[in-house]
C-alpha cells in the first residue's frame, strides 16, 4: 500500500510541476506572438492525445511521465519549411528579448507556484512543535551557549547585531538556523526561561556539509522538548520488563537528568549498553525509580552495538498553530522561495568546488518516496513538498547547461551583449557536452538514491 502511494503521489507531484514549467514558456511564447505546435506532458509513445481547434496546438500526454516539452514553430527544426504567413510566428525570428523571456517563462512559473503554495500553507495554518528546547547533549554548541532544557526560544538576531526576527515553531527555528550555519554566523537567540527571557549566543560555525546532509539540529544540540514522554508497550523478555517498566508509565527522568524527548532519551539509552541506569517514571501519580540496564545490540544501519531495553515510546510534544494574514503569507512565501533557492545555488556551487558532497544530490526514487511520505502525513505536508521540488525544478533549469533553459538563457544573454548569435558548431559542441554533464549528473543521483536504500 505504501509503494502504491508513494507511486501515485511521485506521478501527481511530477505531472503538476511539468504542467505548470511548461505552461510557463507556452503562455509567454503565445502573449509574444509565436505558434505553439504541441504541448506534451511526459514523453515516449502518446496515450491520450487532442488538437485545439481554436489554437491548433496538439495536446498530449505521454507514456513516461518524467518530463515535458513544448514544441514551437522553428525554422531550424522544420524540414519541409514554412509558409512565409507563418514565418513572423517562428520562435527563430523572434528578438533576443523576447527568446529570453520564453524560455525564463518556464522556471519562473516553477517559482511563482512555489511562492503560491507556501503562501496557502502560511494563510491556512498548521500545527508544528512549539520553539521549546529539550536539555542538549554536553559539548555541543546549545550547551556551550547555557541551555539546560525547557528554555522557549523566541527571537534570533545575528550576533554582530542587526534586526531581531521572532521564532514562532521549531519548523521556523530550524530555518533561521540552517541559513546562519551555511554562512557560519553566529547568533544570539533570545529565549523564555522560568525566571525571565535572557539571550543565548550560539556559535553555529563548527557545522559541515556533512552535518547538513543529516540532521545538523542534532550536531548543534536542538531538539524539540517541553513534552511528555510515556511508555506505550514493553516487549517481552526485554530489559524494559525485567527492570519492571510498564505501559502507561510517564518518564521523568534518565540517571538524574530531565527527559521531555523521546530523540535524547533512546540516544542516551543507545550510549549505555550494558550500564544501568535509573529512570525516574510517574505511574498511578506517584513517582518512582527504576533502575535497568540496556541490553547490547547490534544496529543493523549503523553495524554497531548499541544500549536498547525494549520499550515502545509515544512523545507528546507541546504545539502551536501558526496562521499569518494574506499579505504577510504572501511575504513569507516570497521569502521561504528566496530562502530555499539561493541555499540550493550555494550548495549546488559547493557540490562544484568540493566543498559540498554529491550526496546532496537526489534522483526520482528520493522523490517518489518524499512524495509518498509527505501524502501520508497529510495535505499541508504534500503541499510544502510540492513547493519544495517546484523550486529545485526551478533552479536546475537555471543551471548554464546546455540543453536545459539556462544553457538557451546563456545563448542569447551573449547574442544580446555581443549583437551575434552563437554559431550552430559551437551550439552543437556544447550541447554534447551538456548532455554528458546532464547524465553525469542523472547517474549520481540515482546511485545516491540506491545507496540510501541498502545503506551503503
Amino acid at each position: 500500500m505504501n509503494f502504491l502511494t508513494e507511486i501515485v503521489a511521485f506521478v501527481v507531484a511530477i505531472g503538476v510541476l511539468v504542467v505548470v514549467h511548461e505552461f510557463g514558456h507556452y503562455s509567454v511564447a503565445r502573449m509574444c506572438g509565436v505558434k505553439v505546435l504541441r504541448f506534451s506532458v511526459g514523453f515516449g509513445k502518446p496515450l491520450v492525445q487532442w488538437t485545439s481547434k481554436k489554437t491548433g496546438v496538439e495536446w498530449t500526454i505521454a507514456s513516461l511521465p518524467l518530463g515535458g516539452y513544448v514544441k514551437m514553430l522553428d525554422e531550424r527544426e522544420s524540414e519541409d519549411g514554412i509558409p512565409s504567413e507563418d514565418l513572423p510566428r517562428a520562435f527563430n525570428r523572434q528578438s533576443v528579448f523576447k527568446r529570453i523571456a520564453i524560455v525564463a517563462a518556464g522556471p519562473i512559473a516553477n517559482f511563482l507556484l512555489a511562492i503560491a503554495l507556501f503562501s496557502a500553507v502560511f494563510a491556512g495554518g498548521v500545527t508544528e512543535p512549539a520553539a521549546i528546547v529539550s536539555a542538549p547533549a554536553p559539548d555541543t554548541a546549545a550547551a556551550r551557549a547555557g541551555f539546560e532544557g525547557g528554555e522557549q526560544i523566541l527571537s534570533m538576531r545575528d550576533a554582530s547585531g542587526g534586526e531581531s526576527h521572532a521564532i514562532r515553531s521549531w519548523s521556523d527555528l530550524r530555518w533561521k538556523l540552517l541559513d546562519a550555519s551555511f554562512d557560519h554566523r553566529q547568533v544570539v537567540l533570545t529565549a523564555k526561561t522560568h525566571d525571565g527571557a535572557y539571550d543565548f549566543p550560539v556559535n553555529v560555525a563548527g557545522i559541515t556539509d556533512a552535518d547538513a546532509e543529516q540532521d545538523f539540529m542534532d550536531k548543534l544540540g536542538f531538539t524539540p522538548g517541553g513534552g511528555t514522554l510515556t511508555v506505550a508497550g514493553i516487549e517481552a523478555g526485554s530489559a524494559a520488563q525485567k527492570g519492571g517498566l510498564a505501559a502507561g508509565d510517564k518518564l521523568r527522568a534518565i540517571d538524574g537528568r530531565p527527559v521531555d524527548n523521546a530523540t535524547s532519551f533512546i540516544d542516551y539509552v543507545k550510549g549505555h549498553g550494558g550500564k544501568p541506569v535509573t529512570l525516574t517514571v510517574e505511574r498511578g501519580g506517584k513517582s518512582d525509580a527504576i533502575t535497568i540496564t540496556p541490553e547490547l545490540k547490534r544496529d543493523a544501519s549503523s553495524g554497531k552495538d548499541i544500549g536498547r531495553i525494549g520499550a515502545a515510546l509515544a512523545n507528546q510534544l507541546p504545539t502551536v498553530d501558526v496562521r499569518y494574514g494574506p499579505f504577510e503569507s504572501l511575504r513569507l512565501g516570497v521569502n521561504r522561495t528566496w530562502d530555499i533557492s539561493t541555499y540550493s545555488l550555494r550548495m549546488f556551487g559547493r557540490m562544484i568546488t568540493g566543498e559540498a558532497s554529491l550526496k546532496n544530490l537526489s534522483g526520482p526514487v528520493t522523490i517518489a518516496d518524499y512524495a509518498g511520505k509527505s501524502a501520508r502525513l497529510g495535505p499541508t505536508a504534500f503541499i510544502s513538498f510540492l513547493a519544495l521540488v517546484s523550486i529545485s525544478l526551478g533552479v536546475l533549469n537555471l543551471l548554464p547547461i546546455p540543453v536545459l533553459d539556462g544553457g538557451h538563457l546563456l545563448y542569447y544573454l551573449v547574442e544580446a551583449v555581443t549583437g551575434k548569435a552563437v554559431s550552430d558548431r559551437w551550439q552543437l559542441v556544447l550541447q554534447r557536452a551538456g548532455l554528458v554533464c546532464i547524465v553525469s549528473l542523472s547517474m549520481i543521483a540515482l546511485f545516491n538514491d540506491f545507496a540510501r536504500l541498502i545503506r551503503f
